[in-house]
């Protein structure tokens, strides 16, 4: 007997071959409000990236520590991990715009704060720690209502676009604010790069200061709880199955990004650059996939490319550790940025698409909480078997564990395609 049989009820996940929900070419798009929305999102996290940047560069400054620099991710990621799951139940209650204007307001009071700080050589380390902490918590809460205000923005109809577009604008930002970080640090000093990312925020605020007040919100007006949240994504099998699969995928696979410096300098026998053209096309390779997606998503049989494209992710991290030339390393990391793309855009839509309105919220709190929240585990794993192993073999275990994960998967889920 199946788990939908168990339960009396047929699966929210059960597989259509002919989906009734048929999002056009960058549909989202045609929604003036997510226009303004995802212009200003992209803008603001242009100047976030600049600001890691200059958080780590500063930390360094501070403290000449390569374990304290590591400190501000542990410290900004704590948060997310403690508070996400709860923070998707207050997405699935809240006026989701009202709270982003809260939150992003206090996003640029943080960058204000360090910015004025470094700006008077007031700034320390123990601030760096306390205002990294302060972000993680805002952040606990804004990702799971911001993912879910996708779906109020674009509607059901152009989830997978809106979700495609916003990973699209996430990637690019990954190359730009990195790269205006380091001109403006060799120019300027980290504290003008904390203003610039205080001032990006103002690019959201507009933006949703101008989207329709009356916009319609996907809040049910049943009171629903973490446990209701659960035991939907439990409650059958493709739900359960994805997550779990992208929970794996986090810790032993993506987790390779934590020692991809080490695996650069002591593998590939390459410098600063070539650790730079390795992380570059990772990113290439994922915001490729999120165009791709938000434009010809709708024409996919998403479900069979969710399962290929998560196969595509671990072997692309199993040849990983077994690459030991710099040209078949960039290009594996190509497909493996691809395909967490793909991997991570269809898994984040069908979870969106097939929850109730009232779980929404509490869904993305949890998808949120295993993609943000596991992803020190994973660094941490990931560490302390290259220190004992070699950064190869730690990869290699990770994309090991990964290929294990993906055919339990198939098991698990292919019968239903």
């Amino acid at each position: 007997m199946t788990d939908a049989q168990e339960s009396g009820s047929r699966s929210p996940f059960t597989v259509h071959r002919s989906p009734s929900l048929s999002p056009q070419s960058f549909g989202a798009l045609r929604n003036p409000n997510f226009r303004r929305f995802i212009f200003g999102q992209f803008v603001s996290l242009c100047g976030t990236w600049m600001q890691t940047v200059a958080l780590g560069w500063l930390a360094l400054l501070l403290t000449d520590s390569a374990l304290q620099v590591g400190l501000v991710t542990f410290f900004s990621a704590l948060p997310v991990l403690l508070f996400t799951l709860y923070g998707g139940v207050v997405a699935g209650r809240v006026n989701k715009r009202r709270a982003l204007l809260v939150l992003q307001s206090l996003f640029l009071a943080e960058a204000l704060a360090l910015g004025l700080l470094t700006a008077f050589d007031a700034i320390t380390i123990q601030w760096v720690y306390a205002l990294s902490l302060a972000g993680g918590l805002i952040s606990a809460f804004e990702i799971p209502v911001r993912q879910a205000f996708l779906g109020d923005l674009a509607g059901r109809e152009h989830l997978m676009s809106a979700i495609a577009l916003n990973s699209s604008a996430f990637n690019l930002s990954r190359v730009f604010g990195p790269a205006l970080a380091g001109i403006l640090l060799a120019a300027a000093g980290a504290a003008a790069c904390f203003f610039i990312n205080a001032a990006s925020f103002l690019a959201v605020l507009i933006s949703l200061f101008r989207i329709t007040p009356d916009l319609p919100s996907s809040t049910g007006t049943r009171r629903t709880g973490l446990g209701d949240g659960m035991r939907h994504v439990f409650g059958s099998p493709w739900p359960r199955t994805l997550v779990i699969l992208t929970g794996i995928f986090t810790v032993f696979g993506v987790s390779f990004v934590a020692i991809l410096p080490v695996y650069a300098r002591d593998i590939l026998g390459t410098g600063a650059g070539g650790y730079g053209a390795l992380t570059s096309a990772f990113g290439i390779g994922a915001a490729a996939a999120a165009i791709s997606i938000a434009a010809l998503g709708h024409r996919l049989p998403r479900e069979r490319v969710l399962l290929w494209a998560g196969t595509g992710f671990a072997s692309a991290i199993f040849l990983l550790g077994l690459s030991r030339q710099f040209a078949l390393a960039f290009a594996v990391l190509l497909l493996a940025g691809l395909s967490a793309a793909l991997n991570a855009i269809l898994t984040n839509t069908m979870l969106q698409t097939e929850a109730p309105d009232d779980l929404r919220g509490q869904v993305v709190g949890f998808y949120s909480f295993i993609v943000v929240g596991l992803a020190p585990i994973g660094s941490l794993q990931a560490g302390w078997l290259a220190e004992h192993l070699g950064a190869g073999s730690a990869v290699l275990l990770g994309g090991s564990v990964c290929l294990v994960g993906t055919l339990w998967a198939w098991w698990q889920l292919g019968r239903t395609l």
